[in-house]
């Protein structure tokens, strides 16, 4: 078995790429194809890269990212289904120095846990959300999410999603640039290196606003559910890029300056 140490460069080499200390060496439990081990990545070089790993707490959510706590090498909390935001301002005021951060996906935030979420997010708190958006319910079995596309089949709309019945997706992103109390609001695709390579600096950005104590960080990253969408891995890259972004455009939504932020503290600021 190769060792971190067999992995360092040589007298003449360059090290290009290095094992990062916040994310454990673990075998993965997502399914093959899965983005969620993308997202850790970069959350947890993020952490690394600010130095504050040490003093950040994760709230991990209910769903396919349920034991994501095994993943950072940082302090963790479990949230019940939907309540990670609400669970994450408690903390974040019981340990104001700490850097606190929750990881949902859909089902969990914009559906059980819409009420906690929108809130949280309106009082700004001082935490980073990071939204995975699929589409699916991955966890328990491939149902509707809020943010299913029209005419997507699921287990639960076994026709594809019906706007009259259904209604459409939720764009999350958009309904969280509109709330005072958020600070940053982006949204990312993990699809391509480059999509990848964008959604770090968002991720980034997140934390960045939430050091400087402007309020709610949001960032929402597409990702692919091969499992669920009945597709090899590659197929559902190319179904992110031709079905997924044209719904759920791709940009930097919200980012306030100092002025704005200053002003959204004062008192009866409308």
């Amino acid at each position: 078995m190769t060792s971190a140490n067999d992995l360092r460069p040589r007298p003449g080499e360059k090290l290009v790429f290095d094992v990062n200390p916040v994310l454990n060496e673990r075998v993965t439990h997502y399914c093959p194809g899965c983005h969620h081990g993308i997202a850790h990545r970069l959350v947890s070089e993020v952490l690394h890269e600010l130095g504050v790993a040490h003093k950040t707490i994760l709230v991990a959510s209910v769903g396919c990212a349920t034991f994501t706590y095994d993943y950072f090498n940082v302090d963790s909390v479990e949230a019940p289904h939907g309540r990670a935001c609400a669970v994450a301002t408690g903390v974040r005021r019981a340990r104001p120095e700490a850097v606190v951060f929750t990881y949902q996906g859909d089902g969990d935030m914009a559906a059980i846990g819409t009420g906690e979420s929108l809130h949280a997010a309106n009082r700004g708190e001082k935490i980073t959300a990071v939204f995975i958006n699929n589409t699916v319910y991955g966890m328990t079995g491939g149902q509707m999410a809020p943010t299913t596309l029209v005419g997507q089949k699921t287990t639960t709309t076994i026709h594809g999603r019906n706007f009259s019945n259904e209604g459409g997706p939720i764009r999350l992103t958009e309904i969280m640039a509109q709330l005072q109390g958020v600070a940053y609001a982006a949204r990312c695709s993990l699809d391509s290196v480059k999509h990848v390579k964008e959604a770090k600096k968002a991720v980034r950005r997140a934390f960045d606003v939430q050091l400087a104590g402007l309020g709610f960080g949001f960032v929402e990253l597409l990702s692919g559910c091969p499992t669920n969408w009945h597709m090899t891995p590659t197929a559902a890259n190319k179904r992110i890029a031709t079905d997924m972004i044209p719904v759920f455009p791709l940009g930097v939504f919200k980012d306030v300056g100092a002025a704005e932020a200053n002003a959204v503290k004062e008192p009866g600021n409308a």
